[in-house]
């Protein structure tokens, strides 16, 4: 328990992050984020609207029943298989705009292995949304 707690207070010091550096990281999602959207809603044959970069409190991305995407900056400090993980995610409610069990197969469909990567951001998330 006690070198848990040491790993976390650890993540914490390494992401404190300034406004610039909040900045720096809004700028890189909206580089990087649009591309593996659209890499992945071809692989997945669906389409989607508006992609938005915010500097969220809780939440990793979301998906609007028109189809518009959000995204949270914080995910560009998060390893790429973990963003790819909330991209596939929230494309993934473009065929079910739901939770169920044929979401999650959908997203086991396009990341297999996405149980490691939602873990991970159970984990390590709240870390990164700290201010």
């Amino acid at each position: 328990m006690q070198q848990k707690r040491q790993k976390r207070e650890d993540l914490f010091q390494t992401y404190q992050l300034t406004d610039d550096r909040i900045r720096e990281l809004a700028k890189q999602a909206c580089q990087i984020i649009p591309q593996r959207v659209a890499y992945y809603a071809e692989k997945m044959g669906v389409t989607y609207g508006r992609i938005t970069i915010r500097n969220q409190k809780t939440r990793w991305g979301s998906c609007s029943s028109k189809g518009n995407l959000n995204f949270n900056c914080m995910l560009m400090l998060a390893p790429r298989e973990v963003l790819d993980y909330v991209v596939i995610h929230e494309l993934c409610h473009r065929k079910e705009m739901n939770h169920s069990k044929r979401f999650w197969k959908e997203v086991e469909k396009v990341m297999p292995d996405y149980e490691v990567h939602k873990k991970w951001l159970k984990d390590n998330g709240s870390i990164l949304l700290i201010r």
